[in-house]
């Protein structure tokens, strides 16, 4: 079910894995392919990861693997994921998804192996469960943000259709995410991606109409407009939204996770080395909390 070791390394390549990890990840991959029990856990995992290829919401829950806490065990991941390449290659094919933009969607994978070296330092996936969106065929990067296919929920669903619009819960969306690493979220940046989604959808999933994009996220939280310049990228993103509602429980590990790195860093202690950096940070320790934002826009 693995690649051999030379092409595994291009694979790996291919999937933006760090070139540090490269190296340990295909001498592992040998013991992957000999062991029967990891192979066999290798089976049944690819086989849960192909289920319901194309499918919208299904969710990922890999088997756990019975193995020695170690880099193996924390790569085992990895494996499952170029082993079900060929399906979802062949699902993306089959809708007419361009070469690049299947290869930028799976990419997001070596973006998240990055996340987990620079949080624990050590080679790993950050967020396992994410990667059911990208290898089913829910998700794709077009420029700078991510669309996911989704459908409305109940909540946000009930909240759009008191606006008059057509739509309610279960009805089809786009679901917005803002990946790291890939610089500013510039304005222009985002109506590039949008007018690529439009484009996108329109050729590769004739049948699925979308009215709204949503998007769930802390960056969403109006509070920043008060630490941020009223022309910063992120007040203009959130300028595109209206809020669909409010949260009323903190998620404060968020900004501190996506703009420190890691959700447990101690909060009198975090940088102030840009506007974000101290307005998440100012804000908590001031006693203030974070919220997550819940906003759409009609497409």
């Amino acid at each position: 079910m693995l690649p051999a070791a030379d092409e595994l390394a291009e694979v790996l390549l291919d999937l933006a894995v760090p070139h540090e990890d490269i190296g340990e990840l295909v001498r592992m991959g040998r013991r992957v392919t000999d062991d029967p029990e990891l192979r066999q856990a290798l089976e049944r995992s690819v086989a849960e990861l192909v289920r319901g290829m194309g499918e919208i919401g299904t969710g990922l829950d890999l088997p756990e693997l019975d193995w020695p806490s170690g880099p193996l065990q924390r790569c085992f991941p990895v494996y499952v994921f170029v082993a079900a390449l060929p399906y979802t290659r062949a699902y993306h094919r089959g809708r007419g998804v361009p070469d690049e933009v299947s290869r930028r969607t799976l990419a997001d994978l070596g973006r998240h192996m990055a996340v987990h070296r620079r949080r624990y330092g050590a080679a790993g996936v950050h967020a396992v469960w994410w990667f059911g969106h990208h290898f089913r065929g829910e998700l794709y990067q077009l420029g700078r943000l991510q669309f996911e296919r989704a459908r409305l929920g109940r909540r946000t669903g009930t909240a759009l259709a008191a606006t008059g619009l057509d739509v309610g819960p279960g009805t089809p969306c786009l679901n917005l995410h803002i990946p790291d690493f890939l610089g500013p979220l510039t304005p222009a940046a985002c109506d590039r991606a949008l007018a690529l989604a439009a484009e996108f959808f329109a050729r590769c999933y004739p049948e699925e109409k979308y009215r709204v994009a949503t998007c769930h996220s802390w960056l969403l939280d109006r509070q920043l407009t008060r630490y941020l310049p009223a022309g910063s990228n992120i007040v203009r993103f959130q300028e595109r939204f209206r809020l669909a509602r409010e949260d009323k429980e903190p998620a404060d590990t968020d900004p501190v996770e996506f703009v420190f790195g890691d959700p447990e860093l101690p909060v009198a202690t975090l940088p102030r080395r840009s506007a974000l950096e101290r307005a998440v940070g100012d804000h908590l320790r001031a006693g203030g909390h974070w919220y997550l934002g819940h906003g759409w826009f009609e497409l």
